[in-house]
């Protein structure tokens, strides 16, 4: 069944379409569902993230944010509008969402995965929403998603030594949060942005620092989705439950993070 999942997360063929030779396509989709529902593949997914940092295989010394568009198949709208239920139990997904993390913009009806990629090109945290919300207001929640624990006990480890990202993330409550956290920075003025301060004068606050070698780094955050879109059912979504989408594109993650660089 495991391989079902991992066959069909690579080609994105139809659940109806697995060959035989991986059983019933309805038991292994069941399961996939299931296991997205009561987040048995997030619990992977951070166990081997715990194994990875454990080795000395993450890089904190740069963790970039970043979001990417996935188109939606035809096939991934229409779900019920009724909450689903995790099977035996009365409580919905944690990941459900009510608008099924579907939106239409210009390309008709996408998604978005925004995500945070350490420095080996792997993805740390991730968050699913429509494709045409802005990506500022998910960088917070995005790094709240970065949870990794530590063999040996103790809180997991939340906090990279810096964070990078694009213009669009160029805001004072996100540069707050990341001083609060006492996070180091590299996130670029936008024009109008640096005219408005200056404008204010003393009131607008102090120039925001800016490293350009550092900010060459934030190509990391880019090879990371372009590893994940590989796999045909992350760059094209075919499911119509946002909680099992999110699923899905947790399956990558962790081939990805079990993949040797």
């Amino acid at each position: 069944m495991i391989n079902g999942i991992l066959f069909r997360q690579r080609t994105g063929l139809p659940w109806r379409d697995l060959p035989p030779c991986f059983g019933s396509w309805k038991t292994v989709h069941d399961r996939h569902r299931r296991w997205s529902a009561d987040g048995t593949w997030e619990r992977i997914l951070r166990a081997v993230q715990g194994d990875a940092d454990a080795e000395g295989r993450i890089d904190w010394s740069m963790v970039s944010v970043d979001s990417t568009i996935c188109r939606a198949h035809q096939h991934a709208a229409g779900a019920s509008t009724r909450a689903p239920k995790i099977p035996g139990r009365r409580r919905s997904p944690a990941r459900h969402r009510s608008d099924e993390a579907l939106g239409r913009s210009r390309g008709g009806l996408t998604s978005k995965i925004h995500l945070s990629g350490e420095g080996g090109c792997r993805p740390l945290g991730f968050v699913v929403t429509p494709g045409q919300w802005g990506d500022a207001p998910q960088m917070i929640p995005v790094l709240e998603e970065i949870r990794v624990p530590r063999q040996a006990g103790g809180r997991p480890r939340t906090r990279p030594d810096h964070v990078g990202g694009d213009k669009a993330y160029s805001s004072r409550g996100i540069r707050r949060h990341l001083r609060r956290r006492q996070i180091k920075h590299t996130i670029p003025e936008p024009r109008d942005q640096r005219a408005n301060r200056r404008r204010r004068g003393s009131q607008g606050g102090r120039p925001t620092g800016f490293d350009q070698a550092i900010y060459r780094r934030r190509n990391e955050v880019e090879r990371t989705i372009n590893r994940l879109k590989n796999f045909r059912a992350v760059a094209t979504r075919f499911d119509k439950r946002a909680y099992v989408f999110h699923g899905t594109v947790t399956v990558a993650a962790i081939r990805l993070w079990l993949r040797p660089k």
